[in-house]
């Protein structure tokens, strides 16, 4: 019998939108054990509608981490635009994504949001899994600092709306202590490695802390974990915030997630021992690296993402 070699590292991703997609992307390249936990709190655009027509989760995040988990190859370019392609025409599929359709048709024949996206992911030929942060549609409400820093009454509810508004100081789910899916908490017990971000952080990368039994598994794994800054703050929701303030707002609302790497783009750190200091405070090392896409703005290139993961994920 051959030996079998050293198994790839379990990875878990967290997160929602183009930044879980660009580390999904980057991450398949690096490791064969990949976990994407998505977050299910959509209330916009197509995901929105079939929320709403068929009380369902909403499938867009969803659907943008199975394209990126897609591979280089002829099928797998041509299914990841495939499950990408947007209807536009003046009729009732105006703005539908046809993978949002595909995934809300299967679960409605299976009745089971996991065995459905395992459908699509053996359809694809993904490299890697995805699973929703939870098992029922959630809602994002922000809560908004007044003149003196502290909560105010000022209070906006829905995804669509917390991504717009500025001067948020915190963000809460409804229903407030909504079931963690098993099969994720399953992949996070079992992971040697869980990144998170990046992405839009209040409504993408912190409701992933506002699920209990995720934000327990969380702090009790023995994975190490790796947390991705952004870029650039997000017009709306981090208007305004230096790399370390959303470190501190990932803290606020999960002091007891420990945090071993922070990876950050050098352009996006106007001074990196003021970080530093922040990152090592919170018991974790700095990563510096280029991982931003010269061609577009603000968004992270897979393949320089891959080249600083990797070194992490795989010591010598």
């Amino acid at each position: 019998m051959t030996p079998r070699g050293p198994r790839d590292p379990r990875v878990v991703a967290l997160g929602g939108g183009h930044g879980l997609a660009a580390s999904l992307s980057a991450l398949r390249r690096v490791t064969t054990e990949l976990t994407a936990i998505v977050t299910v709190a959509d209330n916009g655009g197509s995901s929105g509608r079939l929320r709403s027509e068929f009380g369902t989760l909403p499938p867009g995040d969803l659907r943008m981490a199975l394209a990126a988990l897609c591979g280089d190859d002829r099928w797998g370019r041509t299914w990841a635009e495939v499950l990408q392609h947007r209807f536009d025409s003046d009729g009732a599929l105006n703005g539908h994504s046809l993978g949002n359709l595909l995934i809300v048709g299967l679960w409605d024949l299976l009745d089971d949001h996991v065995l459905g996206l395992d459908w699509v992911a053996g359809l694809l030929g993904s490299r890697g899994r995805v699973l929703p942060m939870s098992t029922v549609s959630l809602d994002i409400t922000g809560i908004v600092a007044g003149p003196d820093g502290e909560p105010s009454d000022d209070v906006v509810r829905g995804q669509a709306a917390v991504a717009t508004t500025r001067n948020l100081i915190e963000v809460c789910l409804e229903p407030q202590d909504p079931p963690a899916c098993p099969e994720a908490l399953e992949a996070i017990g079992e992971a040697d490695f869980v990144v998170i971000g990046p992405g839009s952080w209040f409504t993408s990368v912190i409701p992933h802390l506002l699920v209990p039994e995720q934000r327990k598994a969380l702090t009790a794994s023995n994975a190490t974990i790796i947390v991705v800054l952004n870029l650039e703050a997000q017009s709306g929701e981090t208007e305004g915030y230096a790399a370390e303030d959303h470190l501190a707002v990932l803290h606020r609302h999960a002091p007891d997630l420990r945090v071993d790497y922070v990876i950050a783009d050098p352009s996006s750190v106007p001074d990196p021992r003021h970080l530093n200091a922040y990152v090592v405070e919170l018991g974790g090392q700095l990563v510096l690296a280029d991982v931003c896409d010269n061609t577009k703005t603000g968004q992270h290139d897979p393949l320089k993402l891959a080249a600083a993961y990797a070194p992490l994920l795989n010591p010598t």
